[in-house]
């Protein structure tokens, strides 16, 4: 048994949630999200939550049955509260701005990387050295942390590039004479 299919989606007040067939719609306000459930889990709707149950014991539908329910609760939670990431850049001139659409990062190139931000994503430069990726989508703010973070991954001599913050680095000793 799943140890996380098992348990049930709870539902937040303010938010909607609506099943035809296979396919759940989850609403708030004007953010509408949809997730097909694989037809070999059960969807049943309820007052408590959503809870998933497979309609057989073969191994790749138990599989699927706790990503389902995670990734349904995921879109419940990134509706009801937002998910956020925060990056911090360690590095001498290392900054990046946010301009209109744009982030602009400085990351020691001969040049600036530009990136246009996505729809439903918000990056805010509190600092010159810290950014906060925020929005609805759990998936969507993992791939543009990732994306970001590609571009100086931190190196473990000097302790230099973007990371997590909160993120350990492990730290070499450089050469020796």
């Amino acid at each position: 048994m799943s140890r996380v299919g098992k348990h049930i989606v709870a539902i937040p007040a303010g938010i909607n949630v609506s099943c035809a067939g296979n396919v759940l719609t989850i609403k708030k306000e004007n953010i509408e999200k949809a997730y097909e459930v694989p037809a070999c889990i059960k969807i049943d709707l309820s007052s408590d939550g959503i809870l998933f149950t497979p309609l057989n014991s073969e191994k790749a539908t138990r599989s699927i049955w706790g990503t389902s329910q995670r990734n349904v609760s995921n879109i419940v939670n990134g509706l009801d509260k937002g998910f956020k990431v925060e990056l911090e850049m360690v590095g001498v001139g290392y900054k990046a701005t946010v301009t209109g659409n744009k982030l602009v990062m400085q990351l020691g190139f001969s040049h600036d990387i530009e990136y246009d931000i996505p729809e439903g994503v918000t990056i805010v430069c509190a600092k010159p050295t810290a950014m906060t990726i925020s929005g609805h989508s759990k998936k969507q703010i993992g791939d543009v942390a990732a994306f970001l973070r590609s571009h100086r991954k931190p190196e473990p001599y000097k302790g230099k590039g973007i990371m997590r913050s909160g993120e350990f680095v492990y730290r070499k000793e450089g050469k020796k004479k």
